[in-house]
């Protein structure tokens, strides 16, 4: 039996979850999204909460139970507080700005990385004092793989290197350093 599966999803004031057939959407201040649970989970909408079951015993129906209450659970937390991922610029040069809806990155290479800002996204750049980090990034939104998505895309374009540690790290990330070339 599912632990994660076997508790209900608690839907605070101000969300709306609404059920037809197996599609769920789920309705709050910071948007609306939707899911089509599988036709092995079950789900009911009852005093507050989404209670989700497995249709059979078999072992795919309660995997999918546990995920599928994950998912629903994600959603009423992304509509109703929001998601956000940081990343931080270390290294000298490397800058990022935000111009309209394109993330511009200056990462030391002969030319700009421009990222388009998808819809249901917010991202923000906090550029620090000279000395400190330079450079924050915080990516927001509703959808929480969606927000996962773009923060590892970001920090594809240059990941942190083990000797210096430059690059585009996640805030708390731990980079292991290597020891450099003996001379």
């Amino acid at each position: 039996m599912s632990r994660i599966g076997r508790l209900p999803v608690a839907v605070p004031a101000g969300v709306n979850v609404e059920l037809a057939g197996q599609l769920l959407t789920v309705k709050g201040k910071l948007g609306s999204q939707s899911l089509s649970l599988h036709p092995e989970v079950s789900a009911k909408v009852e005093g507050g909460k989404v209670v989700l079951a497995p249709r059979s015993e078999s072992k795919r129906s309660r995997a999918l139970w546990g995920t599928s209450r994950a998912l629903v659970a994600n959603m009423v937390t992304g509509v109703s507080k929001g998601f956000a991922r940081n990343l931080e610029l270390h290294g000298i040069g490397n800058r990022a700005e935000v111009q309209g809806k394109v993330l511009n990155l200056q990462l030391g290479f002969s030319h700009d990385v421009r990222m388009p800002i998808p819809d249901g996204i917010a991202i923000k750049v906090d550029a620090t004092k000279a000395g400190e980090r330079q450079g924050q990034i915080e990516i927001t939104g509703a959808d929480k793989r969606l927000v996962g998505q773009i923060a590892a895309e970001i920090r594809g374009f240059k990941r942190p290197e083990p000797y210096k540690g430059k690059g585009i790290r996640y805030a708390a990330e731990y980079v292991r350093r290597k020891e450099g070339k003996k001379k």
